[in-house]
């Protein structure tokens, strides 16, 4: 009897032997894993620590800073052109041409007769709101830069003297780019709806962007499928003059 109840007992400690070196090893594995955080922390919140920001916000603050700085470059701009006006031993035709330049570049105000065109994604539950059309795609719900795009290219074809998108000013550098289904311009991100503002002659500029092709084309959508469609007339107004750098880093004059 005695020999069977140590054998029992000694197989009960072969069988508990495993399960407490297993014990061990989880106890010994989680201590790991709090000194690699504490480590990786090094005192911070890791949710909370800035590498681990989303994209789209590390977009967004990089978007902040750029519209930050552009004031600060608007100030001074207009620090040097006061200091500059003092004494500049230019003649009154010399000015003249300067003025000429500045607005033909985009970098002075522009006032005059103005009409927008917003364009806006379809609702995200959009269904074909004619007969014959099937249901929508998900790049058939959301705007495309080549939508901006052609916006922009009417209204200069329609004899635009000046263009802002958003709140800002286009000059001959700037470009109409999109990532996903934001704008990016000159170093900003927009969402939709985008607004685009052109000072001209209103009749020709409804008239240009009417006789796009590729307007016409995204009307098709815009009575399909709803996406947001709206000109106006804004009457007369003021764009602002463009603000932004003017330095060429890859193109150079040619002697």
């Amino acid at each position: 009897m005695s020999n069977s109840a140590d054998s029992a007992k000694s197989s009960a400690r072969g069988r508990l032997r495993p399960v407490r070196l297993l014990t061990v090893g989880v106890f010994a594995l989680a201590g790991l894993i709090f000194f690699t955080s504490f480590n990786t922390a090094k005192g911070t919140n890791i949710r909370t620590d800035g590498s681990l920001l989303k994209l789209s916000d590390l977009i967004q603050e990089r978007s902040r800073k750029n519209k930050d700085l552009e004031a600060v470059n608007s100030g001074v701009r207009g620090d040097v052109e006061r200091l500059a006006e003092r004494d500049n031993g230019s003649t009154k035709a010399d000015d003249e041409e300067l003025s000429g330049l500045e607005k033909a570049s985009g970098t002075k105000k522009l006032k005059g007769e103005a009409i927008s065109v917003t364009l806006d994604d379809a609702p995200p539950n959009a269904a074909p709101k004619l007969p014959g059309y099937p249901d929508p795609q998900p790049n058939d719900l959301v705007i495309h830069q080549q939508d901006l795009q052609a916006v922009v290219n009417a209204l200069w074809h329609g004899g635009a003297k000046g263009i802002k998108v958003m709140d800002q000013r286009l000059i001959s550098t700037s470009a109409v780019r999109c990532v996903g289904n934001t704008l990016i311009l000159q170093g900003r991100v927009y969402s939709p709806p985008y607004k685009i503002t052109a000072v001209g002659d209103p009749e020709k500029l409804k008239q240009a962007v009417a006789a796009s092709p590729e307007i016409q084309n995204y009307m098709l959508y815009v009575n399909a499928y709803g996406l947001g469609w709206k000109v106006e007339d804004d009457g007369a107004m003021t764009l602002p003059g463009y603000s932004g750098t003017v330095d060429l880093h890859y193109a150079k004059p040619v002697n």
